[in-house]
């Protein structure tokens, strides 16, 4: 069965975002020629899912060529109706809908990269099997929250911890069955 996998930075006190959905933090780590097992780990997907707002912003900063470069399908989870472009789905329905079903087909894992609200409500019904997290060495005091309350707890098991000379910590966990 294919799995969830959120792969995501974070500050050390946990904002994925500083307010007004700034990504500029993620900056302070950026080495030429590191990816931080970025590479390694698309080569396991074939579907990715992002929240509108993170599409939006990726689609300013890099281009749509970074989610839709043809090796995969993308859903943007919106409220709004928008055509197709490419092998990017402008999905309206209900999110956990959506991933039991991609999670019952045949294919590679599927990739959550946000926003906090998509990630919030695949942790609220148990969609996200496995976490890779990156810690940014950088307390922002205010933003937006990776891990929203109002979540079921949920154990993890540790798979792996790998730190950078750049000063971010990478933890990979998988949720306990």
């Amino acid at each position: 069965m294919r799995k969830t996998s959120l792969f995501i930075a974070t500050s050390l006190d946990g904002y994925i975002a500083k307010p007004n959905d700034d990504l500029s933090f993620l900056k302070l780590v950026e080495k030429e020629g590191e990816d931080y097992g970025y590479k390694e780990f698309t080569d396991t997907i074939d579907t990715l899912i992002i929240g509108r707002k993170t599409y939006n912003y990726v689609l300013k900063e890099i281009g749509s060529s970074h989610y839709d470069n043809g090796q995969r399908e993308v859903y943007v989870i919106t409220r709004t109706s928008r055509p197709s472009v490419g092998r990017t789905t402008f999905y309206r329905g209900k999110l956990t809908d959506l991933v039991k079903q991609l999670k019952s087909e045949n294919g590679k894992n599927i990739y959550c990269d946000g926003g906090a609200e998509v990630i919030n409500e695949l942790l609220k019904n148990d969609l996200i099997d496995e976490f890779i997290i990156s810690v940014i060495p950088v307390l922002l005091g205010n933003g937006t929250r990776l891990f929203k309350d109002g979540r079921p707890e949920q154990l993890l098991e540790f798979v792996k911890a790998k730190t950078f000379d750049t000063g971010l910590t990478q933890l990979h966990y998988k949720r306990k069955k």
